[in-house]
């Protein structure tokens, strides 16, 4: 064998074994990120306070609560070690006296309005808490913002965006008529919830608010921007509380809130070296 030859197979043996050591230490590097199972929900109460108006789901019959057992115990299983709700951060005192009610059986009772007893947080988020034996759910939203969506409808009115308008409403009576559809149509709590969680209705909710919301009206009018600027200060206040809470031993965190919410959230993570994503999909059999 000529010296070049034994020379090149040398420089391709090194080449190959610091291709290898670099792939090792980005599977380590991965394998340590902080991992984010991300639930986003339709809200199981339906208080008529988003702008997509839905048709109600009964979470409380037989068979969703059955789904909610099912859930809630696969869930237990993926061992989430906090568990995020989408509840004012400023009201985590009440939330702590309700869940220890509900720790303690004593939390269901006939008086309890729709949101107390259909909310998502106490039919789901409870649940898997009890079950995973955690002392606290964790509060994160943060309500100190405003959403003038009439205005933003009204600038686009005035400056004839007769198309962008078209785009907007096209968008919520779409989800609308499909979540209503599905709701029409008998499906289970676990289809409804799989379809708030798919890649194409984050990016249409994410597209919403951050790419058509902002160009609505004149140079000179900025509600839609201001809308959009208030519904991002919303979620990167939520963010922010989920990494202050979240402490170096907590390797799987669940986050429960409203899809468009997760949306939001998700886009955060994607840009955070040390965290990462799972689907309910890879943690809930269908």
């Amino acid at each position: 064998m000529t010296n070049i030859k034994l020379i090149s197979l040398l420089i391709l043996s090194i080449l190959i074994s610091c291709k290898e050591e670099s792939t090792n230490k980005n599977q380590s590097v991965d394998n340590h990120k902080k991992e984010v199972l991300l639930v986003g929900t339709f809200h199981y109460n339906n208080p008529g306070a988003d702008v997509a108006k839905t048709k109600s789901f009964d979470i409380l019959n037989e068979k969703s609560q059955l789904e909610l057992e099912q859930i809630s115990s696969e869930i237990k299983n993926y061992n989430p070690t906090k568990i995020f709700v989408e509840w004012p951060y400023n009201e985590q005192k009440e939330l702590d006296s309700l869940y220890q009610l509900y720790k303690e059986d004593k939390y269901f009772n006939d008086s309890l309005s729709d949101f107390y007893l259909k909310n998502e947080i106490f039919q789901l988020a409870f649940r898997i808490a009890k079950k995973n034996n955690q002392d606290k759910i964790y509060a994160i939203d943060y309500l100190e913002t405003e959403f003038p969506y009439q205005k933003v409808m009204n600038d686009i009115e005035s400056s004839n965006q007769m198309e962008l308008k078209e785009k907007i409403q096209k968008i919520i009576a779409d989800h609308t008529i499909e979540f209503d559809n599905m709701i029409d149509s008998d499906v289970s709590l676990k289809e409804l919830t799989f379809a708030e969680n798919t890649k194409e209705f984050r990016f249409k909710s994410n597209n919403l608010h951050n790419n058509l919301l902002p160009i609505a009206g004149e140079v000179e009018d900025f509600n839609g921007a201001y809308l959009t600027s208030e519904w991002y200060k919303r979620n990167i206040y939520m963010w922010s509380l989920i990494q202050k809470y979240t402490s170096d031993s907590d390797e799987r965190i669940m986050i429960l809130a409203g899809s468009s919410h997760i949306a939001m959230i998700e886009l955060f993570i994607k840009e955070n070296k040390d965290w990462k994503t799972i689907e309910l999909k890879d943690v809930v059999v269908k």
